[in-house]
């Protein structure tokens, strides 16, 4: 997975070969140390190392942060050597999957922290940014959160158009049962109706959308240990903890993923 992540953003990154790196004496070798600008918490440091790693097989880092680590501002995260022209090559694909992903690790963090001390999970979505599904999903347990299914090939999730397209709840938990022994089975229901019949059909997870905080009550109330339950739909920050204190089992947030601001890094030769 990170070879390739690697390797399809270098060929974008370096194309034919960097013009600019070329105009350096070959074989000269550098060092840089990389630090932290903001508070964060770390992610992607074996992307980093896989970007310098494939440009120059010499590379070599001594860490000083690890991943899931919270980080304060100005800390120092490691010193890295290696080929000057390498180094300088591979500093922006480099710093763009460790940004990218301790963005992700520290959004993570700041949910997983407003719901400390509940039995609550927070977990992620399928929208990721296309191509870093599973360096993102990393990121998440990183920052202290859960994943969810990984795609659509490993957990069937039956929303409202499925239902349509079968003809009711119970006909699409019928059906997924048929096509995929054995595989979860989670059904999105709008209403405590809608609740009660995935429950009579079966299903082992039930998404809750767009339930505010009296429904997701009623909701655990009636499911009574029957399901997981699952609460999702713009659920923000500030509202977290209150959903969690419903007693829902799992709540799923688009923004984990979706609304990542890169941490601010800094990579200085020296």
């Amino acid at each position: 997975m990170i070879a390739r992540d690697v390797r399809t953003a270098l060929e974008e990154d370096l194309g034919s070969g960097d013009i600019t790196a070329a105009l350096l004496p070959a074989g000269q070798c550098g060092r840089a140390e990389l630090i932290t600008r903001e508070p964060a918490v770390l992610s992607g440091s074996a992307w980093f190392d896989a970007v310098f790693l494939a440009l120059d097989p010499n590379y070599r880092a001594v860490w000083q942060a690890r991943d899931g680590e919270r980080l304060i501002a100005g800390q120092r995260l490691c010193v890295l050597e290696g080929g000057l022209r390498e180094l300088l090559s591979g500093e922006r694909t480099a710093m763009n999957f460790l940004q990218t992903l301790s963005g992700t690790a520290t959004r993570a963090r700041r949910y997983a922290d407003a719901v400390a001390g509940l039995p609550t999970r927070i977990l992620d979505t399928r929208k990721t940014l296309p191509g870093l599904r599973l360096a993102q999903k990393y990121a998440v347990l990183c920052g202290g959160c859960h994943n969810h299914r990984m795609g659509l090939f490993d957990a069937i999730l039956i929303k409202e158009n499925h239902i349509m397209a079968a003809g009711s709840i119970a006909a699409a938990v019928a059906s997924a049962r048929k096509t995929a022994v054995g595989v979860r089975v989670e059904v999105e229901v709008e209403s405590l109706d809608e609740l009660e019949q995935a429950l009579t059909a079966g299903a082992e997870r039930v998404l809750l959308d767009n339930f505010g905080v009296h429904l997701l009550r009623e909701a655990v109330k009636l499911t009574a240990g029957r399901a997981r339950l699952e609460a999702s739909g713009g659920i923000s920050l500030g509202a977290l903890r209150a959903i969690a204190e419903t007693g829902v089992d799992d709540i799923s947030v688009g923004d984990l993923t979706k609304s990542v601001e890169a941490v601010d890094l800094s990579l200085r030769l020296g």
